[in-house]
C-alpha cells in the first residue's frame, strides 16, 4: 500500500520526516500513523486524535494495550531483574511460561519448549530440529505464506516478490499452491475437494518428478494463511496432509504466530483441523508486545543437545513474565470464548454487508483472525486493490486501525477482549469508508 501523510496532524508530521531522515527505508509504512498512547482497544496519536484498533499491533495484543495485569507483572519483574541468558543460566520466570506453554500444547504427551524473540526466529529454530531430528534438508512450503524475513524462514515465504528480491535462499523449499478454495490454481475433479488437489498435486506430481519425500524433513504450513489473505484452508485439507508426513516419515510444522494463543477462539487455530502437529510455532499475541517467540515439541522430539542451538535475549525474564500473564488472562477472563463469540458477530455483519457492497467478494476467517477479499466484480473476481487502499486510508482519517493482507485482502484482528460499544463502532467507520471507497473506485 502507498505510504501518505494524508491523515497525520502537524507534530505527526514533523516525527514522520524525523523518520525517513533517520531509519531504514526497508520498514513498509502503511499509512501516517504517529503513536503517543494506547489503552485497551484504543490508540492516540501525538496529535490527540483517537483511533478504535481494529488491527492490535498486527494480532499482538490479544488481551489489549496495556492490560493492568500485565503491566503490574513487568513492572514487578523490572524491580527484580531483567537479564541473565536463558541459554547460560536459570530462572523461574522462564520455567513457569514452559509449564503453562506444555498445558495448552496441541499435541499428546510431554513437551519441551525453546524461546527466542521473535516470529521469524521460531520458524528458524522448527527449521533446524528438523533437521537435526530427521537428518534431512529439503521442505515443503506454500505459496502466499509469510515465515519472516530471516533467510531460512524467508526461504518459505512466498507472499510479496520484493520480500524475497536479492537474496538466496537459506535452505531448499518447494511451495505448493495453499489450499484456497476462492481462488484455486489446480483443476479439481469432478467431486474433488480443493484440499484433497493440493495433497493429490504433491504426490502425484512433486513426489513423483521434482522430489523424493524422503529427502524431506518438513512441511511448513500455515492454520490460517495470515499475510497471504486470511485464508481458511479448504476442509480435509489437513487431515490429508497429516496422512502423507506420517506416511514419508516428514514432519508438520505449524506456524501459529499470527493466528495462536486463542486469535481463533482456541489457543492454537490447528485445533480447529483435528490435527496433532510435531512442532508449533508461537510468537505475537504470546507476549502482548514484548520479544518473545519459539517452538514447542513433544520430548522424543526436541532432544537436541546443549550447543545444538540458543539464544541471547530468547525467554528474557521480562518477555516471559509477560507472556505468561498474558496467557493467564486469556484463561481467566475467558477469551477464548470471547473472541469466538466477537468474531462471529462481526463476521455476521461483514455478511450482512455484502448484500450493500459489490466490492466485498468474500468473508472469512474463524474467531478474530478474519478477511475481507475486495472485488471489481464478483463473477471475475478482478482484485480491487486501489478500492483495498483507498478504504484503509479513510478509515484512518476517520479514527479505525485497519491494515492489509494478501494484494486485496484487509483483516481485522482486534484485541480478544474488545469492548462491544468498540465493535459496533468499529463497524459503522468500516462500512462508512467502504461505501466512500466504492463511490471512487468502482
Amino acid at each position: 500500500m502507498k505510504f501518505s501523510m494524508a491523515g497525520a496532524g502537524t507534530v505527526g508530521q514533523e516525527i514522520i520526516k524525523r523518520d525517513i531522515n533517520v531509519l531504514s527505508p526497508s520498514y513498509a509504512r502503511e499509512y501516517a500513523l504517529v503513536v503517543d498512547k494506547a489503552e485497551g482497544s484504543e490508540v492516540w496519536d501525538v496529535d490527540g486524535r483517537r483511533y478504535i484498533d481494529f488491527m492490535a499491533g498486527i494480532a499482538v495484543l490479544n488481551v489489549g494495550h496495556r492490560h493492568p495485569r500485565v503491566v503490574e507483572a513487568v513492572k514487578e519483574q523490572l524491580d527484580k531483574f531483567w537479564h541473565i541468558c536463558l541459554a547460560d543460566f536459570y530462572y523461574p520466570q522462564a520455567v513457569e511460561l514452559g509449564e503453562k506453554l506444555q498445558q495448552i500444547a496441541p499435541m499428546d504427551g510431554r513437551t519441551r519448549v525453546y524461546f527466542g524473540n521473535s516470529g521469524t526466529e521460531a520458524v528458524e529454530a522448527a527449521i533446524k530440529l528438523a533437521m537435526y531430528k530427521t537428518g534431512r534438508t529439503r521442505f515443503i512450503g506454500f505459496f502466499g505464506a509469510f515465515h519472516g524475513r530471516t533467510l531460512g524462514s524467508l526461504s518459505f515465504t512466498a507472499s510479496k516478490a520484493v520480500q524475497r528480491a536479492n537474496y538466496l535462499p537459506g535452505v531448499k523449499v518447494y511451495h505448493l499452491p495453499y489450499p484456497n478454495e476462492y481462488r484455486p490454481v489446480l483443476i479439481q475433479q469432478e467431486g474433488q475437494s480443493y484440499g484433497d488437489a493440493i495433497i493429490e498435486y504433491l504426490e502425484d506430481m512433486i513426489f513423483r518428478t521434482t522430489l523424493s519425500p524422503e529427502d524431506v524433513a518438513a512441511v511448513l504450513v500455515e492454520p490460517i494463511q495470515g499475510e497471504g489473505g486470511y485464508i481458511v484452508p479448504a476442509p480435509g485439507f489437513f487431515s490429508r496432509l497429516r496422512e502423507v508426513c506420517d506416511r514419508h516419515g516428514i514432519m508438520l510444522i505449524v506456524d501459529e504466530i499470527q493466528s495462536g494463543v486463542g486469535r481463533t477462539g482456541k489457543w492454537w487455530a490447528v485445533e480447529h483441523e483435528d490435527v496433532k502437529p510435531d512442532i508449533v510455532c508461537f510468537a505475537k499475541g504470546v507476549g502482548s508486545g514484548m520479544p518473545i517467540g519459539g517452538i514447542i515439541a513433544p520430548e522424543t522430539i526436541m532432544d537436541w543437545k546443549p550447543g545444538s542451538h540458543g539464544s541471547t535475549f530468547g525467554g528474557n525474564p521480562i518477555a516471559a513474565i509477560s507472556a505468561l500473564t498474558t496467557l493467564q488472562v486469556i484463561e481467566e477472563e475467558n477469551l477464548l470464548a470471547r473472541s469466538e463469540e466477537t468474531g462471529r458477530y462481526i463476521m455476521d455483519a461483514l455478511v450482512e454487508m455484502q448484500g450493500r457492497h459489490p466490492s466485498l467478494g468474500d468473508v472469512r476467517g474463524r474467531g478474530l483472525m478474519i478477511g475481507m477479499e475486495f472485488v471489481q466484480d464478483r463473477e471475475t473476481k478482478e482484485r480491487a486493490v486501489k478500492l483495498r487502499d483507498h478504504l484503509i486510508q479513510h478509515a484512518f482519517e476517520d479514527g479505525l486501525l485497519l491494515i492489509p493482507c494478501g494484494s486485496n485482502s484487509i483483516r481485522m484482528t482486534p484485541p480478544l477482549n474488545i469492548p462491544h460499544n468498540l465493535v459496533e463502532e468499529g463497524l459503522r467507520k468500516f462500512e462508512a469508508a467502504l461505501t466512500d471507497a466504492e463511490a471512487k473506485c468502482l
